[in-house]
């Protein structure tokens, strides 16, 4: 479809990854102390409610989040080049800077949480938490150069390992604080039960930039969709529940923290520094390798190799430099950009186009070029889905991040209906 080096569609032949790859692929993102702490932010909500607010959440958030994935396992395509037929060529350098920014931001702030997380568990005298951050960066960037064929033999064993200590975490908390205790924890503070919803349903989307960067190395789409969807929701809600049961049980604002200094109180340091250490691998060598491949969309000779490297190095720099709460909430508000974003592209793809993108020529203005290489069209369903998304935030009590998607997919099919004709878009010939 491109044309350019490096950005191509995976060819069938070079696609490895099955359904259980899949798993524990999403499996390993999903296994974070960053999800540990986002389900203590649902404690106003109580242990039962909460517990029902997570399982709900994540059934409905995986659903785009899967559906998302389906565009790279049927085209071969990143997600950042795949964003060009519906936003234009140009139109995709749009996200794709948006989604650099974030993703070495993020992969700052997981760093940084694994530094200062293994400080606690397992202090180093002489570099702090500094020198925790320099270990997991450079095995973390590590991670992210050895590439697909590599993966799944490291997903594998790390996150069976994970599996295996998360099950002895659980066991930790609930025999620390009993079922019933959890259950009859007074909640405390207030939150709507559509807000709590919209704070689960957040995780699972903030992937949408990210998943076809995976999916499109699945040998067929049924089980990289099933395999998906599976392995996040199983483990995402599993990490939310042990953060929001560690926050009901000692009211801490930092349940991530209290779960591991439990697990240092009954003897078991090694298995929360390998928990500590292995989870922000698993997850920040998604942010690292997926800014390679969408700085491919721009600049494809860079090369992934070349590109993971530099986030990994910029990464790790701003963990050791500035602390997460400096430039988390710039990281949010960016990431809120990708809900409205998203709706375009999934409508695009899904319904305007029915699943199939094509090339009606080599001249680039023949292909998506649109209005010099925008689509105004999608630019103004984002606008409008990105004005609707906050102030659904500011104004309601019933979530943002669904309704944006889905109004915006709907504003956009219907501008594309009136004026598909205009400004070169492309047809089928």
């Amino acid at each position: 479809m491109t044309g350019k080096i490096g950005i191509e569609p995976i060819e069938q032949q070079d696609r490895n990854l099955g359904g259980m790859d899949f798993l524990l692929l999403w499996a390993g993102a999903a296994v974070s102390l960053a999800e540990i702490w986002a389900g203590g932010l649902l404690i106003p909500l109580g242990f039962a409610t909460g517990f029902l607010v997570i399982l709900l959440g994540h059934f409905i958030g995986n659903i785009p989040m899967a559906f998302g994935g389906v565009v790279g396992s049927k085209t071969g395509l990143p997600t950042m080049v795949a964003v060009r037929p519906s936003f234009g060529i140009r139109g995709s350098y749009f996200a794709t800077v948006l989604n650099l920014v974030q993703l070495v931001g993020w992969t700052g702030v997981m760093l940084w949480i694994g530094g200062q997380a293994a400080q606690a568990v397992w202090p180093m005298p002489s570099f702090g938490f500094r020198g925790w951050v320099l270990v997991a960066g450079i095995a973390t960037t590590l991670w992210a150069l050895l590439g697909h064929r590599y993966w799944k033999w490291l997903q594998r064993i790390a996150v069976t390992a994970l599996m295996a200590l998360c099950c002895i975490m659980t066991y930790v908390v609930l025999h620390e604080y009993g079922l019933g205790r959890l259950m009859a924890a007074p909640a405390r503070g207030e939150m709507p039960f559509m807000v709590g919803l919209d704070l689960v349903i957040a995780m699972p989307i903030s992937w949408l930039p990210l998943v076809c960067d995976y999916s499109r190395y699945g040998k067929n789409t049924k089980t990289a969709f099933w395999g998906t969807w599976i392995g996040y929701f199983i483990f995402s809600s599993w990490m939310y529940a042990i953060g929001l049961a560690a926050a009901l049980a000692t009211q801490s604002p930092t349940p991530e923290s209290m779960v591991l200094e439990l697990m240092v109180g009954f003897g078991l340091a090694v298995p929360a520094m390998i928990i500590v250490l292995f989870s922000t691998f698993t997850t920040t060598f998604l942010d690292i390798y997926s800014t390679a491949v969408s700085a491919l969309n721009i600049w494809p000779r860079l090369g992934e190799r070349r590109g993971s490297l530099a986030c990994g190095v910029l990464g790790t720099v701003l963990a050791l430099m500035f602390p997460a709460t400096a430039y988390e909430g710039f990281l949010l508000f960016i990431g809120s950009v990708f809900c409205p974003l998203f709706g375009v592209v999934l409508a695009d793809y899904f319904f305007l186009r029915r699943g199939m993108y094509f090339e009606p020529g080599t001249d680039p203005q023949k292909t998506y070029w649109y209005l010099g290489g925008f689509n105004p069209w999608a630019f103004v369903a984002w606008a409008a889905g990105f004005g609707f998304y906050h102030l659904l935030q500011r104004e309601t009590a019933w979530g943002s991040s669904i309704p944006s998607l889905l109004a915006t997919g709907v504003f956009y099919l219907i501008l594309m209906g009136l004026f598909q004709g205009r400004f070169g878009v492309s047809k089928r010939e």
